[in-house]
């Protein structure tokens, strides 16, 4: 018998957690819980669907469950409720509330046996990692995060509750200018504005103004009006056609030094990722997770973690000592 997942949520993220478990032979997947009606989900992999209601029910039935909601309004509430009863990862991606998440999580998982690996995903997640291999290996020098191109669905909601909008997707785009001066080593002291422009593509209702609705959207207090905004008005057909998918990725870069001062030289880390699928890669680290978070309770261990704190090996399906014949 594999390691028995459970999924939490069935949106975008739950349907790629569906489709990664399928590609971990040593993985099964035991259950989808949902706060709609389970008889309204129609899943790829004819998983059974219970409601949400009836998740502590399966604590004996499941290693880990893997809550796929938002972390505005899901997460903070969810991760600790289902701890209680889980082993749990989430994706909690709210930079500035993670250390208040953090310790939400590790209480009611110390409390109840269990393990919790929270911000799961690629940023953070993975690019976190990376900015920490960075500095510890260049300890001086400076980071640099540039996102996209990509759709930020945050940004698209965002706009998409604007007066007169019907519909829109907006786009996160590194400025190259930017990541030229970085990749020459040029350490540069870079803006909000240098290092990123934002693009919209937008349907509007008919006879909506248009001036009205470009203006709000370029002067949106922390979403566009710290940056150099192109809005594009466009049809439904135009957007479902050429804007259907939810692409993205971004590059992590540690600029540094090394040797004496006088004699020094300089070394550039970059890390990059480019995704046809935000959701479905975000749901493979996931669920790679997953095995970490089973192998670690499995060894007696307890309490909330993040990927900075998990061993790489136990990420991985093989065993240490073909991992050290295969890897290194």
């Amino acid at each position: 018998m594999g390691i028995r997942i459970g999924i939490a949520g069935y949106g975008n993220l739950g349907r790629g957690v569906e489709c990664a478990v399928q590609k971990n032979p040593d993985m099964e997947l035991v259950a989808l819980f949902t706060r709609r009606d389970p008889k309204s989900v129609y899943t790829k992999t004819n998983v059974p669907v219970y409601s949400v209601s009836q998740a502590p029910d399966f604590q004996n039935q499941i290693d880990v469950l893997i809550i796929c909601g938002g972390s505005a309004n899901d997460l903070p509430e969810q991760t600790p409720y289902f701890a209680q009863y889980f082993n749990v990862i989430d994706s909690f991606d709210t930079h500035a509330k993670i250390p208040e998440h953090f310790e939400r999580v590790d209480g009611v998982c110390k409390a109840n046996q269990h393990v919790g690996i929270i911000s799961v995903g690629w940023d953070p997640g993975l690019f976190s990692l990376n900015r920490m291999f960075g500095q510890a290996v260049l300890p001086e020098g400076k980071d640099y995060t540039f996102w996209g191109k990509g759709v930020s669905q945050g940004h698209s909601d965002a706009i998409r509750r604007i007066p007169g909008v019907l519909d829109a997707r907006q786009y996160t785009i590194p400025v190259e200018e930017a990541l030229s001066r970085v990749r020459a080593g040029e350490n540069p002291e870079l803006t909000t504005r240098q290092k990123h422009t934002r693009e919209c593509f937008v349907v509007a209702e008919a006879g909506a103004d248009l001036n009205t609705i470009e203006t709000a959207i370029k002067t949106m207090p922390n979403y566009f009006a710290d940056y150099d905004t192109t809005v594009h008005f466009i049809s439904q057909e135009e957007l479902d056609r050429d804007h259907k998918g939810i692409p993205h990725g971004g590059m992590v870069f540690r600029s540094g030094v090394t040797g004496m001062a006088g004699a020094e030289h300089r070394h550039i880390i970059e890390y990059r990722l480019q995704l046809d699928s935000n959701p479905e890669f975000t749901s493979s680290v996931l669920t790679c997770y997953a095995r970490a978070a089973y192998r670690l309770s499995k060894d007696g261990q307890c309490g909330c973690m993040t990927v900075l704190d998990i061993p790489p090996v136990l990420l991985h399906p093989e065993s240490p000592a073909e991992l050290r014949k295969k890897l290194l």
